[in-house]
């Protein structure tokens, strides 16, 4: 994979690129990604995968100009013009799904298909989503995969999350990038979004890991029953980082949208 900048109106955006065939956008969650991503060195098997990092994410310049969901929305809607891109198929997982929701409702005819993988932007007071900005580290891993064990060795490349000098770059890391992120998800991720779903209408796949701790699965109905004809895959064994966990599964559910 390789990562290149684009242009846009308010700030240089880094992004990984790969693959050949149709266009896909794929939209980063509150994590980041890398560009040994499992998810996307399979969706560059069939796709031409883009991956545009948001500011603030990796060696990308942070972004004064992006403060709130309309913001993020219509900064990435940008990204994807400066790319060249058409109708994409857009992908997005966990935070990404929530910016790429906003995009399929604001702009409806712009969107054509859309694969929201566990997103954020909904609220649901009977099944309320831990605050993520409150974790240390050593309790992420039980709320984002199924397998904690494996998850933890995924999260930390086999050092102990305890590591002096692992846990000070992760600090560092993740101070950067959920001070963007938190724009969106902080104190709670809700910005309205339930009340624009009715407005998308693209073909929609919903992908949900059965077991997911951060967003759990009845949001996955709220969002089904939001979205007019939305299909919704549930991936057995896999938690929030379906992605990783559940890599090929996830891949052929987005395959449904060609």
């Amino acid at each position: 994979m390789e990562l290149k900048t684009v242009k846009t109106p308010h700030v240089p955006v880094r992004y990984f690129e790969g693959g050949k065939g149709e266009p896909l956008v794929f939209l980063h969650g509150a994590g980041g990604i890398q560009a040994g991503d499992p998810l996307f060195l399979k969706l560059a098997e069939k796709y031409h995968v883009y991956a545009p990092l948001l500011p603030g994410y990796g060696d990308s310049e942070e972004c004064g100009e992006i403060r709130d969901m309309l913001d993020f929305t219509l900064h990435t809607a940008d990204v994807v013009e400066a790319l060249g891109l058409k109708d994409p198929i857009l992908v997005g997982h966990s935070m990404g799904g929530m910016i790429a929701a906003e995009m399929a409702a604001i702009a409806p005819a712009s969107i054509s298909r859309l694969a929201l993988i566990c997103p954020a932007g909904l609220w649901l007071d009977d099944h309320p989503i831990p605050d993520l900005f409150a974790m240390l580290p050593y309790e992420m891993p039980q709320y984002l995969f199924h397998d904690v064990e494996a998850g933890t060795k995924l999260m930390t490349a086999g050092v102990a999350l305890d590591d002096p000098e692992w846990l000070k770059g992760f600090l560092v890391m993740n101070a950067r990038q959920m001070g963007m992120a938190g724009k969106i998800l902080f104190p709670i991720p809700e910005r309205g979004l339930v009340s624009r779903l009715y407005r998308i209408k693209a073909k929609t796949v919903l992908i949900w890991g059965d077991g997911d701790k951060l967003i759990p699965p009845a949001y996955a109905h709220a969002f089904k029953k939001a979205i007019a004809g939305a299909e919704l895959v549930s991936i057995a064994e896999a938690s929030h980082m379906v992605t990783q966990e559940k890599t090929d599964q996830v891949a052929a559910a987005i395959s449904k949208l060609g």
